[in-house]
């Protein structure tokens, strides 16, 4: 046998030897092969109840990464049943736009005036056979709420705001509790506004003028606990005043107190201490900027902050049969002054009536058509601020109070049922 021979023969034989040991399943180093083959390790077996988060789209990511940038100030969600539209503004500046799906006529999503009372990431229904709501962002306890959904471009929910799932991720994670949330028929939209009534920041230390307001009747309680009691008001006053020293401080919003506990309002309210209310004890309000609300219907202004309530003091109107609207101002930011705020204002859509008149009677004793009523035109944002009156006391009260993030409502409605316990003030215009 030649030497080429015996070569050929040799190669032939290391190749199959090398084929056979690859089959075999031998463990030959993967460097001991001419090629750069590298063995993949074994999968892991996935446990039972093991769940597989998937990856994030790029482009998802981004715009979500996007939004979050834009929506830096102060966020207001509009929403317009007629258009399906959702609106986020950032300081009053539009930075996203979605489609939504909100209720069917037999099912209607109300409108007014709202805020973000609950997050649940996985929520599900409890009325609609645990269907899953996820994203979920409620606006009322009722069962009112943002969520994701199918968003068939036309009214189509139980009265919930369906919203895309990458659009409902993507404002979930921006949001806040307490956000505001308007849900009107047409369209609206946040403009600027400034005017001398809307409230200003007070920082001095305020003069203990409430008290003054109590005066004892027959039912008042001795005079050494009302002198205990007005002390107790001056010093709690004093260390509310603190809470604007520096406006939107978390830590100095934390600190600030409240001047009656729950059991205490009734009484206020009536002008005197009752006989058997003890003196109230310190009760720090939860952090928060502050709502105020101002009622035709009650003809009183409510405060709240942290989703509690705090006061509430009666107002007068000019004009009191004139409707006011509904109108919901922001304070955005603190101007150079530190003193005065930057504002805008929502205005509901919409229109009062007059009082309905009864059916005229005919020559002939018979009751004839009904008259109907005129709708008399609102009054506009400006207009409605003109019309107000708040005495100096609670104004003085809410100045120690406010901070950029604050809001206040006019409306002609009153304090519905929807504003309760762990809720802004819920003004339904529908």
């Amino acid at each position: 046998m030649g030497h080429s021979t015996y070569s050929q023969h040799r190669n032939s034989l290391l190749a199959m030897t090398a084929g056979i040991a690859l089959l075999a399943g031998f463990g030959t180093p993967a460097q001991a092969f001419p090629f750069d083959f590298q063995q993949r390790p074994a999968a892991r077996p996935m446990a039972k109840n093991m769940v597989v988060a998937a990856r994030e789209k790029p482009a998802a990511k981004e715009k979500e990464e996007d939004l979050a940038t834009k929506a830096k100030g102060l966020l207001t969600v509009i929403i317009s049943i007629d258009k399906q539209q959702l609106t986020l503004y950032s300081d009053g500046v539009p930075v996203a736009h979605s489609r939504v799906s909100t209720g069917t006529p037999g099912h209607p999503t109300p409108t007014g005036v709202f805020s973000i009372i609950q997050k649940d990431r996985w929520h599900r229904s409890n009325l609609y056979g645990n269907a899953p709501m996820f994203y979920m962002q409620r606006v009322t306890w009722s069962g009112v709420a943002m969520h994701q959904g199918i968003v068939p471009n036309y009214p189509a929910s139980h009265g919930c705001i369906r919203l895309p799932e990458a659009f409902a991720r993507q404002m979930w994670t921006t949001t806040k509790m307490g956000a505001r949330v308007i849900i009107a028929r047409s369209e609206v939209t946040p403009a600027a506004i400034a005017h001398a009534k809307l409230f200003t920041i007070k920082r001095e230390e305020a003069e203990p003028k409430f008290e003054a307001k109590l005066e004892p009747d027959n039912t008042s309680p001795s005079q050494a606990a009302q002198s205990a009691y007005s002390a107790y008001t001056a010093l709690t006053r004093s260390v509310i005043a603190s809470d604007a020293g520096k406006a939107g401080d978390p830590a100095l919003d934390a600190m600030a107190y409240a001047t009656v506990t729950p059991r205490d309002t009734t009484s206020l309210r009536r002008g005197r201490l009752a006989t058997n209310d003890a003196v109230p004890e310190v009760r720090p309000l939860k952090p928060g900027p502050i709502a105020v609300f101002v009622s035709r219907k009650e003809g009183k202004v409510f405060v709240r902050k942290g989703f509690e309530p705090v006061f509430s003091a009666p107002v007068t109107f000019d004009n009191p049969d004139q409707p006011l609207g509904t109108h919901v101002y922001t304070a955005l930011a603190l101007k150079d002054d530190n003193t005065t705020l930057r504002w805008n204002v929502v205005s509901m859509p919409g229109s009062g009536a007059s009082p309905a008149k009864k059916a005229e009677k005919t020559e002939k004793g018979k009751r004839g058509e009904p008259v109907v009523a005129t709708p008399a035109p609102t009054s506009n944002a400006t207009a409605a601020l003109d019309r107000i009156n708040i005495p100096q006391d609670a104004l003085d009260r809410i100045s120690e109070l406010m901070s950029p993030g604050a809001s206040l409502i006019i409306s002609d409605q009153g304090l519905g049922p929807e504003t309760g316990k762990g809720t802004d003030f819920i003004v339904l215009t529908r």
